[in-house]
């Protein structure tokens, strides 16, 4: 495979159990490959000796002075990255590392600007309802909202063009929902975005950092807020048509059972138009700030 330096960033929080078997898949997989590559390891203010261990292979080591998460791990990584395309993965063992040269063959191939590895395959390893249900209420959504279908919101495999991903740096979180704000950031700026299917397994060291509810409720914010930033009008009219569609129930309830259209009815009604005449206000300055930013560059 004939590509450039490709930066494969692998972000650590207590990860002593399995950071040298993933460097050590990774580096097998792209070297059998004959692909060039650079390996940072992203320390997230870990306590044990994952740093110790990470320095025991030929990478570089970036290391966060407290835990900031996730997110900030990948985006200090990136950073850090002398390739011109980079490579997110998991520490804990749940991706099928050697399928790397796979996402990175598509990639090229295809003149992609992210391929992302969708836990979609034969073997995968299914989380808890409590875990698996809100993603997945939160992928129909963030399907909808962007029009595009998404088999895999959040998922970690994925190769991305590092400059398009500096571009939405101001974006992306630096939480969990890192992964699923980046994805749609590319697929509401029609960036080309291609999914492949992999397995995914048990985890193999550490402990996840997933909260239910307080990464639920981050990942539907997000998804909400990247989706307004870029297309506010499939978050507006739909707002707005449920709301005139309720005043107007309301009309004419009132008007059958009591001959009477009260003041409620109308604030209602009014108040839906209101919500598109908003859409359409945030819509114009979506398009105007796009143009602005065209022109600059």
């Amino acid at each position: 495979m004939n590509t450039g330096l490709v930066s494969v960033i692998l972000p650590a929080f207590n990860e002593e159990d399995c950071i040298l078997r993933t460097i050590d898949d990774v580096a097998r997989a792209l070297g059998g490959a004959n692909v060039p590559y650079e390996i940072i390891v992203v320390d997230d203010g870990s306590t044990d000796r994952t740093v110790e261990l990470a320095q025991q292979r030929q990478v570089r080591v970036v290391r966060h002075r407290r835990n900031l998460g996730v997110g900030a791990a990948r985006k200090s990584g990136i950073a850090e990255a002398h390739g011109e395309v980079v490579i997110t993965t998991d520490v804990d063992g749940t991706y099928p590392n050697d399928q790397i040269p796979r996402l990175l063959e598509h990639y090229y191939q295809n003149r992609c600007d992210m391929v992302i590895g969708a836990r979609i395959g034969k073997n995968v390893v299914y989380e808890w309802p409590h875990r698996a249900f809100p993603k997945w209420v939160i992928r129909k959504l963030a399907s909808y909202l962007c029009q595009n279908p998404i088999p895999d919101l959040n998922s970690g495999l994925r190769v991305i063009r590092r400059d398009l991903a500096f571009r939405y740096f101001y974006l992306l979180p630096d939480s969990h929902s890192w992964e699923s704000t980046i994805t749609l950031a590319f697929l509401c700026n029609k960036h080309v975005v291609d999914f492949l299917p992999i397995d995914y397994y048990k985890r193999q060291g550490g402990t996840s950092s997933f909260a239910p509810i307080r990464d639920t409720y981050n990942y539907i914010s997000l998804v909400i807020r990247t989706i307004m930033y870029f297309n506010p009008l499939r978050v507006f009219i739909p707002l707005s048509f449920f709301v005139m569609l309720g005043g107007g129930l309301k009309m004419v309830y009132d008007w059958i059972v009591y001959r009477f259209i009260g003041s409620l009815d109308v604030i209602i009604f009014l108040s839906g138009i209101l919500v598109i005449l908003v859409g359409l206000l945030a819509d114009l300055i979506v398009v105007v700030g796009r143009r602005i930013g065209m022109s600059r560059t």
